[in-house]
């Protein structure tokens, strides 16, 4: 499955990666003058235990609602079209969002993900999945094969990406970047969707940073993560925000997780983790190799930089067909449009590097430098410079 595809779907499907973490016993909470307030824990501690409910295991029946905020300062984006719709990459860059979790059992859960005009859902109940968008009037029933190589990590970045919709997923990718490079102090009288919480608070030692300092939530009783908060320098509100607004560690009923196609909906079916041919699958290992040898990171945690070859051309290129099986629901739609509104709003720069586009939102500089290099990071335009300047 392509990359396009895969966020796509990783949106509705990794909301449900609310269900990824094993459950430790809570301390007992306490109540003082209406301010929640939990026993004093080490960051340290919290740090165990938030990276262990992330884990993958069994977390108890549960139902919710995440809403996502982002206020990156991007320029106006063009909209419309299935690359920009609701729940897309793309639309996920500003703007709030909403997703509604069930969760029964490992192979019982259901998504959605509403809008004012229509609504998606993704429903799986045992070997049987169906995922409804009601803006087409079609469902798709899934059979899912047993035993399939799950997709590959990707490379991780100290700050959320659009995929990352839940605080599951942006706390574990945040956690798992805690180090020598961060500062990490915790806050016991916070309360997020109505149940106090812990605040992991981390901050960037690296001046070249432009993150402030991420806030982490993690429920006082289980430690998963019930909302996680990136704030710019200089910005007294996050420019990131996912989190729960609503929680309960209660089994859902059971309807929720059975599904009746609409009188006159188109059914479609779909066969997901279909085995690729044997040299299908080498050509896809040699072309990550390839696109590894390619990168390179310059600089140390926060204040890195992701260094890669970069032409216009190959970024408004549109992907490689998606092999039989890997599922296609709503297309990827053209990039152009997007590179296009982008690129207009870069400055021009130069330097003893060279010269080239700089472009800069409250969370992320990248530099098209005209030698036909990208480089990308959470950092200010002077670190993205100085990264340019190695060669």
């Amino acid at each position: 499955m392509r990359r396009g595809t895969f966020v796509r779907w990783g949106v509705p499907i990794a909301a449900a990666a609310v269900i990824g973490g094993a459950i430790g016993a809570g301390p007992v909470i306490a109540a003082v003058s209406g301010e929640p307030v939990l026993p004093e824990r080490s960051a340290e501690q919290l740090l165990a235990d938030a990276m262990a409910a992330t884990k993958d295991g069994g977390l108890p029946p549960m139902s919710g609602t995440v809403q996502q905020t982002a206020s990156l300062g991007l320029p106006s984006l063009p909209m419309g079209g299935p690359a920009t719709g609701a729940g897309s990459p793309i639309s996920l860059l500003s703007g709030s969002h909403e997703v509604k979790v069930w969760y029964g059992a490992a192979d019982k859960l259901r998504v959605a993900m509403p809008t004012q005009l229509n609504e998606t859902n993704l429903i799986l109940n045992g070997r049987e999945a169906w995922f409804w968008d009601s803006s087409t009037n079609t469902a798709t029933k899934m059979t899912i094969k047993a035993g399939e190589a799950g997709i590959g990590k990707e490379h991780t970045m100290p700050t959320p990406q659009p995929s990352d919709l839940t605080p599951q997923q942006a706390a574990q990718r945040l956690l798992t970047g805690v180090d020598e490079h961060t500062t990490v102090r915790v806050v016991n009288t916070a309360e997020v969707a109505g149940r106090p919480v812990y605040q992991l608070v981390l901050t960037p030692k690296d001046e070249g940073s432009l993150v402030q300092e991420v806030r982490i939530a993690l429920d006082g009783e289980t430690y998963v993560p019930l909302q996680v908060q990136v704030f710019a320098k200089g910005s007294a509100e996050p420019a990131f925000q996912t989190g729960f607004t609503q929680v309960t560690f209660t089994p859902p009923a059971a309807e929720n997780f059975v599904f009746t196609p609409p009188a006159g909906a188109k059914v479609e079916e779909k066969t997901l983790g279909a085995v690729r041919r044997p040299d299908e699958a080498e050509r896809h290992r040699e072309e990550a190799k390839d696109a590894a040898k390619d990168v390179k990171v310059v600089g140390d945690g926060w204040a890195s930089v992701a260094v890669l070859p970069y032409s216009a051309a190959d970024l408004a290129a549109k992907p490689a067909e998606t092999p039989e099986g890997a599922g296609e629901f709503g297309g990827d739609g053209d990039p152009a449009a997007l590179i296009d509104s982008v690129l207009k709003s870069a400055t021009p720069v130069s330097g003893t590097w060279g010269s080239g586009k700089l472009i800069r939102t409250k969370l992320v500089t990248a530099l098209l430098t005209d030698d036909g290099r990208l480089l990308v990071g959470a950092v200010t335009p002077e670190e993205i410079t100085k990264a340019a300047d190695i060669k």
